[in-house]
Order: C-alpha cells, then structure tokens, then sequence
C-alpha cells in the first residue's frame, strides 16, 4: 500500500507540469508521453482529458515501477469555465472505464495542481470506453464520455 501511494503521488507531482508543457508545447507533447485524448463542451465547461502511461512517467524520473503495480496509466481532467477561460477546481468527478473485455473501473477522481485524477490499468491492447460524471462549484452534473485505444 506504501508503494501504491508513493507512486501514484509521484505520478501526480510530475502530472500537472506535464500537461501544462503538452498543452504550451504541443509539437513536445509526444517527448512527454502525455497524450491529449480528449476534449469537450458540456454545458459551459471545457474538460480536457490526459492520458499517461505511469511507466513512461516513472522512467522519466528516473525511477522504475514497483512490482505489483496494476495500475498502468494516469487518467487526469482539466475544467474551464468557457466564458471566462478561467480553471474550475471546485467540486466532485468521477471515471468509469469500459474495458476491452466488457469489464470495467470506476474510481472517483482525486482533485490535484488544477486538475482531477486517479489510476487505472490499461494493461491490455484494444478501445476502451472512457465515461466521466461531474459536479462542479454550479452545482450541475454533467458527463463526457470518449473511446481511448490502447496499441
């Protein structure tokens, strides 16, 4: 359990950063191995959804993924306000992950540096169905929900 959470907040501190250079730099967001996946308008607010492998992170650090890890990939969504471009950071979400099997992940998101997040194993090659559910600081649910595959 010690290693899980040392890991995932290693994930979550270069994370952030990441992003933020993908989305200045997007002609690099490759080199970074966060990958923009999806991005979407629900009802006033922009969600932008990263996806990236927690291997590629670790390695990038310097570090090798502790054994027993099944969790592959970080999974992270940005909100914006669409009038005022300004980052919604208030409030609850949720993934649900439809895996290529059917079977699926749900995890509530962890709020961190801007943006919600959570790990999710991806281990396998196919399309998986990506369904997120939120509420922000209005009060209003909304969803965005996108394929994401896994080569």
């Amino acid at each position: 359990m010690k290693k899980l959470f040392a890991v995932t907040a290693a994930i979550l501190a270069i994370s952030a950063p990441l992003v933020v250079s993908a989305m200045e730099h997007s002609g690099h967001a490759m080199e970074h191995k966060t990958t923009a996946a999806h991005e979407e308008v629900v009802d006033g607010v922009k969600a932008t959804f990263n996806i990236q492998a927690m291997a590629d992170a670790m390695k990038a650090m310097g570090m090798e993924m502790p054994k027993g890890v099944k969790e592959t990939h970080h999974i992270s969504v940005s909100f914006k306000d669409l009038k005022n471009g300004k980052a919604l950071t208030e409030g609850a979400a949720a993934i649900k992950v439809q895996n290529p099997d059917k079977s699926e992940q749900v995890k509530e998101l962890m709020g961190m540096q801007g943006h919600f997040g959570a790990d999710f194993g991806l281990s396998k090659n196919g399309t998986y169905g990506v369904m997120c559910r939120f509420q922000l600081k209005d009060g209003k649910i909304r969803q965005a929900k996108f394929w994401y595959t896994v080569k």
